[in-house]
């Protein structure tokens, strides 16, 4: 099994219309992504802000966004930024390059997606992994949160902020 991780802070950017859900995980869930295929909700974050800012815009047009703190308890995430657990996991550094829509473009499984089944099945909850859109940046893909043995996810917004409904967006 491996080890659970010290509690880590991170920063999800978001299209605001879901603020009353920012633990769902269910747009990435509707349309699959780099970490996780259709129908497996999966949260997305960044270890750093302008990470998150970075990966929410994929460096089109700045479009607006909710960025919220979040705090991780208790995650087994594989680290895939370090050689060292690439060689743990026979993975070569090709796999941050993998071109994943293309793969699923052409009716193929990505690299990225059977590597998740393979993480899941050792326990792992998620993946850190370098961002592709702000160099020198770190992301998380979570898939397992807030059920029994898994991590806990929190959104860090003490004065309440969030909506509870959809009722602002109408």
């Amino acid at each position: 099994m491996p080890e659970s991780l010290p509690p880590q802070v991170l920063w999800r950017a978001f299209v605001p219309r879901w603020a009353h859900v920012p633990l769902s995980g269910e747009g990435a869930a509707r349309f699959g992504g780099r970490w996780n295929p259709v129908g497996a909700r999966t949260i997305y974050a960044a270890r750093e802000l302008s990470t998150a800012w970075a990966e929410y815009n994929q460096g089109f047009v700045q479009h607006p966004a909710l960025i919220a703190q979040l705090e991780l308890l208790q995650a087994h995430l594989a680290d895939l930024t370090h050689e060292e657990t690439l060689a743990a996991l026979n993975i070569g550094p090709d796999i941050h390059r993998c071109q994943w829509r293309d793969a699923i473009d052409r009716g193929l499984t990505p690299e990225t997606h059977a590597l998740r089944q393979r993480l899941l099945a050792d326990g792992f909850d998620g993946v850190i992994y370098p961002s592709v859109m702000s160099p020198g940046g770190t992301c998380v893909a979570l898939w397992r949160w807030n059920e029994d043995g898994a991590p806990k996810l929190n959104v860090i917004d003490p004065d309440h902020r969030l909506p509870k409904t959809t009722a602002s967006w109408v």
